[in-house]
């Protein structure tokens, strides 16, 4: 039995790959009760790094930041708002419901000095680095 060479067959299974491969970064979708993830950019200067998270139609008082165990976590809960009666909805875009990320931080930061500002639907965090320590060098005698 011959099989027809079909060089797509491996893009098929692509997303699939991309959910493997990113099971085991601190986001799993099968183990939350999570429905949706805000999107973030991390940028990193000499003196910190910076995560500016999408975090649209929410108050500052339903997003969460905590950190353990060396990770940041952002979580809250977007309420979806009541529907009128008399209405029907053609198309339901937008995200609701409980939100969750996690971001490993390096160790040269200091987490007691972490600042967090949200205005406009966009949460910033401010991480600020420490000093690297430099190992100690030993003479030889």
């Amino acid at each position: 039995m011959l099989t027809r060479w079909n060089p797509n067959r491996r893009l098929v299974s692509l997303p699939n790959e991309i959910d493997r491969f990113f099971s085991n970064w601190g986001y799993n979708a099968e183990n939350t009760d999570c429905v949706w993830a805000p999107t973030v950019d991390v940028v990193e200067s000499d003196k910190n790094f910076e995560l500016v998270a999408d975090v649209p139609g929410l108050k500052k008082e339903d997003i969460h930041i905590a950190i353990e165990d060396g990770y940041l976590t952002l979580s809250g809960e977007k309420k979806q708002e009541k529907e009128e009666d008399g209405k029907n909805y053609h198309r339901v875009e937008r995200s609701y419901g409980k939100f969750e990320r996690s971001f490993r931080l390096p160790k040269e930061v200091d987490a007691e000095a972490i600042k967090a500002n949200y205005k406009n639907g966009v949460l910033r965090v401010e991480i600020p680095k420490t000093e690297k320590v430099q190992p100690k060098q030993i003479a030889i005698s």
